[in-house]
């Protein structure tokens, strides 16, 4: 089986745009780490299956999927997502490094 693979920019969009900028990409599956409650209904909704919880290698972690062996956490969830922002402020200007995700 030949490997392909894409890097893509959401630009800047956010965790809310996600699911769209996955959905124009005929995705149908994200592995990732952490991630919250708001993008895991629109990735839902899109169709798009969830593995979070995911940490070290995304090759090792896209191997483990294709061989269904990919350890996951299926109640994945990002503590920071939990808070209200501030005006103008879109969850893609920062990632979950100084969050909590388990």
């Amino acid at each position: 089986m030949e490997k392909i693979r894409h890097l893509v920019d959401t630009n800047g969009s956010g965790h809310g745009a996600l699911a769209g900028v996955l959905n124009a990409l005929n995705a149908d599956v994200l592995i990732c780490g952490g991630i919250g409650g708001g993008a895991q209904t629109a990735l839902a909704a899109a169709g798009i299956k969830l593995f979070g919880g995911v940490s070290g290698d995304a090759d090792k972690a896209v191997e483990a999927f294709i061989n269904d062996t990919l350890d996951y956490n299926p109640d994945v969830k990002c503590s920071h997502h939990d808070h209200n922002h501030g005006k103008g402020h879109t969850c893609g200007e920062h990632g979950c490094g100084s969050h909590s995700c388990h």
